[in-house]
């Protein structure tokens, strides 16, 4: 099978070579991509390579870490590399930013400052926030305590002023990595410095929003500054980022049309809008609500020092802060006969009648402060064995969410919800050989081992209080908790069995458990029984060089993802029942497959990819209508498939000298073949997975001094519900088809000095994934470093 679609793939000439290291000439990306198999080979090959001259020097000032390849050469899997020297040509506020133009790829980035921002890649949606994996020099930031939209990974604990290169992995192909992997795993690293550094950097941004009589313009702005050095064998980098913003309107108050007529006593009222919601019935908008027009203001403090003991051997420590304060306002649209505002209560809205609960228009604020700690060691030998250790803790050391009753203005009587303690404790230990050169002959093996573990634990507590903006916690209202933990333990070998073919293999053995999950409200505490599953998951990959420049690839993969602590545990207590939850869930089950042809040619690199998702028991919130009455919580849905394919492109120098081009068209099917709870949604299209996804970033550099930027995203048809009922896509709660066009113009009147002026939403298109997105923003940015 594998090799009739080669023929196919190599006959239809739609191949690329993945570039796994991008610098500033397109001769040095091809490096990476056959930096290990030259080391071990290059005499072997019947047909000669030439490539520039690499010096791997290991010297009091100079780590072999600086020298050699971020991401491994021997990736089973698809490999998309974004540079520093891409991104400073895009508009870039937020880390998730630096990811906005790479292939079938988006993040759930609603406005600046979303803490929400999930990636979203091939069949998972951007609800399925435990399927990816970020990981910032080796320290995991993905936010595994949950699987929803408020699970988003900690990006905020890298600024983009700081990122060197990010390399985005597709599926679960390596056995390096946990089966949160399944989606994609995005590894940032960060720069170091070589000298005496400094930079500062100031953005100011503003959009337009006009929607249900909301018109007015949203303000924001972000300001970094960053110093380091190296001194001899010790280098450090301290950084801080200032993020202030205000996001348009996030949630409006619905109603859907009432044939029911006013009471008697009931309150006139007027100020409403009309419209048809997704589904296609006439719909009533009454105000802001929920997250309303939401004002953040985050702040980051990061330091990073490692210290070379041996030209070899060499320590790293991480501290990273970061604290943010939020305030959500909301206002209704309803007034009475006399111009007030009306909050709640009965009302007479063109002679019928309406119920506005008293929380429709409630309020919200609070802060969290987040704590990232960090250490590792690690050899970086250029052949041979090496070895990696890596600890990471993350801990949310105070969280406080406050929301009012009611909507009426003031200090009035409301929840206060408590998260401290909350967070996750990591450990990897890595070890890995590079064969020598002079002695590897026709048969190589790069070799990995090694051991995970990690620990995630949750705690919340929700109290009333009398002051909702201020006041102490009265009377205790309910709590959820629990943890999780995994270890694991994997190998991997990268086999160069003949000059043109390598396999790369290997297996991951994973041991889960959950434990001390409880439900807690007044006079009632429910605990749950502990859980636990073994799974080992298979990894294999066959690449077959068919020229220098054109590589196939054959990739399989199985991989398991275990239940979050919130989806097992987290809910309300109902009488003596527990609902909302699912302590019984099983882990998804996913096989995934991959047909990939790499092609380096017109100056660029090119990757055309067949791929496949198999997932059994995808856990996913839904209403389960075999039972009456109907139950709403996290299951398990027997089936999903996603099938579709990528094609990717990144060259420098394309058609004329200075201009670079980013492309990609993607295509995904991801359908419910299986769901015994919703019958109904079985044949139809997953949650939220576009048909669709295209981008295109084009920069030409005028000079060494002056590049200008134009840019697009495309994102196809998708659907909100399982069953597939939101037929009205491009309207507020509905998911539109959207194409949003971007631009930025970036200019260094000095060496040390740059300016940008850009715009995001260049047309300024109005669209929706359920929420409204940000409408034309223009940026302004100043840049000093030395």
């Amino acid at each position: 099978m594998f090799n009739f679609a080669w023929r196919w793939l190599v006959a239809a000439s739609l191949a690329s070579v993945r570039k796994r290291a991008r610098t500033r000439h397109l001769a040095l990306s091809l490096v990476p991509l056959s930096l290990s198999a030259s080391l071990a080979h290059a005499d072997a090959l019947p047909v000669e390579k030439t490539l520039p001259t690499v010096t791997v020097n290991a010297t009091s000032n100079q780590s072999v870490t600086d020298a050699l390849p971020v991401i491994d050469a021997n990736q089973p899997g698809s490999v998309e590399t974004v540079t520093r020297e891409q991104f400073d040509n895009w508009n870039i506020t937020t880390t998730d930013d630096v990811l906005k133009y790479l292939p079938n790829l988006a993040v759930r980035k609603r406005f600046t400052g979303d803490l929400n921002a999930i990636i979203a890649v091939r069949g998972t949606s951007n609800a399925q926030s435990a399927r990816g994996l970020v990981y910032a020099d080796g320290l995991l930031l993905s936010n595994l305590l949950g699987n929803r939209f408020s699970f988003g990974p900690r990006w905020s604990m890298v600024s983009p002023s700081e990122i060197e290169q990010v390399d985005v992995i597709y599926g679960p192909f390596s056995a390096l990595y946990p089966g949160n992997s399944l989606g994609a795993t995005v590894l940032i690293r960060t720069r170091m410095p070589k000298a005496f550094e400094a930079e500062a950097d100031v953005k100011t941004f503003t959009q337009h929003f006009d929607l249900f009589g909301v018109n007015q313009n949203f303000n924001g702005t972000e300001t970094s500054a960053s110093i380091g050095d190296r001194i001899g064998k010790f280098s450090y980098r301290l950084g801080v980022n200032h993020l202030d913003n205000t996001g348009q309107p996030m949630s409006y108050a619905t109603l859907a049309q009432s044939a029911t007529p006013a009471k008697p006593g009931e309150i006139p009222v007027t100020g409403t809008f009309r419209y048809n919601d997704q589904t296609g019935k006439p719909t009533i908008v009454t105000g802001i609500r929920g997250e309303g027009i939401q004002h953040t203001v985050q702040d980051q403090f990061k330091l990073k020092l490692q210290y070379d003991f041996t030209p070899a051997l060499q320590g790293g420590f991480t501290l990273g802060y970061w604290h943010q304060t939020y305030n959500s306002q909301t206002s209704t649209y309803l007034r009475d006969a006399n111009g007030n505002p009306v909050y709640s209560g009965r009302v007479n809205l063109d002679g019928n009648s309406y119920a506005i609960p008293a929380a429709t228009f409630a309020p919200s604020l609070g802060q969290n402060e987040n704590w990232l700690y960090g250490a590792s060691l690690k050899t970086r030998n250029a052949t041979g064995w090496n070895g990696e250790a890596v600890a990471s803790y993350y801990n949310i050391s105070n969280s406080v969410a406050r929301t009012a009753n009611s909507g009426i203005p003031g200090n009035g009587p409301g929840s206060v919800i408590f998260g401290d303690g909350t967070g996750w404790k990591t450990l990897d230990l890595r070890g890995t050989y590079t064969p020598h050169s002079a002695q590897a002959g026709l048969t190589s093996h790069w070799l990995s081992v090694g051991y995970h573990y990690d620990n995630y634990f949750l705690n919340n507590q929700s109290y009333a209080t009398s002051n909702w903006r201020d006041g102490p916690a009265t009377s205790f209202a309910n709590a959820f908790q629990g943890k999780t933990q995994t270890q694991a333990l994997y190998a991997q070998d990268a086999w160069r069995f003949l000059p043109r073919w390598k396999m790369v293999y290997g297996g991951r053995y994973e041991s889960w458990q959950a434990y001390d999950g409880l439900q807690a409200m007044p006079g009632t505490t429910l605990r749950f029984a502990g859980a636990s599953e073994q799974h080992f998951s298979p990894k294999a990959s066959l690449s077959f060089d068919v020229t220098n420049d054109l590589t196939l690839r054959a990739s399989v993969g199985q991989a398991w993802r275990f239940p979050t602590v919130s989806e097992l545990f987290q809910g309300q207590i109902n009488g003596s029942a527990i609902v909302n939850n699912n302590p019984n869930l099983k882990p998804e089950d996913a096989l995934s497959k991959e047909l990939t042809a790499e092609w380096a040619h017109w100056n660029g690199l090119f990757r055309f990819s067949l791929f496949q998702d198999d997932v059994k028991n995808t856990i996913f919130s839904q209403t389960d209508t075999s039972v009456i009455p109907n139950v709403t919580n996290f299951q398990n849905i027997g089936r999903v498939r996603s099938r579709g394919f990528e094609s990717s492109y990144q060259g420098q120098n394309v058609w004329l000298p200075g201009l670079d081009l980013l492309a990609s068209v993607a295509y995904t099917q991801s359908k419910i073949i299986a769901n015994p709870q919703n019958p109904a949604s079985v044949g139809k299209y997953f949650y939220r997975i576009p048909l669709w996804r295209a981008n295109l970033a084009a920069t030409y550099h005028f000079d060494e001094r002056a590049a200008a930027t134009l840019a697009a995203r495309y994102s196809g048809r998708q659907y909100n519900t399982l069953d597939n009922i939101d037929t009205n896509p491009n309207v507020y709660g509905g998911t539109s088809s959207y194409f949003v066009a971007d631009a930025k113009f970036t200019f260094k009147p000095t060496k040390h000095s740059e300016i940008g002026i850009g715009v995001d939403n260049l047309f300024d298109a109005r669209y929706f994934v359920y929420h409204p997105y940000p409408g034309r923003t223009f940026y302004l940015e100043a840049k000093l470093h030395m």
